[in-house]
């Protein structure tokens, strides 16, 4: 799935995480966090976003995370969403809905 544009999925709520995805052209995916819990948690955080993007089939894409002690589903359908907003929806129809 191809990121064309800059967007953003989520809240700053306690809970939630707001995750903003970007185009990137050096070919891979660059990811930040921040998180009260990063400490803690980042790894796990990490390896949510990343096996969510792999499933998306996203291979270049720039994501800043702000986490708020969200839980792995939320993690995963904020990138989601915000990666589907970020394709304008061109390629959701080649997802295989049942492997993510």
């Amino acid at each position: 799935m191809e990121i064309l544009q800059r967007s953003y999925a989520g809240t700053l709520e306690s809970s939630d995480l707001l995750v903003e995805v970007s185009p990137y052209s050096g070919g891979s995916v660059q990811v930040e966090i921040i998180s009260s819990v990063e400490k803690q948690f980042e790894h796990a955080i990490r390896n949510v976003i990343m096996s969510t993007l792999e499933q998306m089939g996203v291979n270049s894409a720039r994501l800043t995370v702000n986490d708020k002690g969200a839980l792995d589903c939320v993690i995963r359908a904020r990138v989601q969403a915000a990666v589907m907003r970020a394709s304008k929806g061109d390629d959701c129809h080649q997802l295989v809905w049942e492997a993510i």
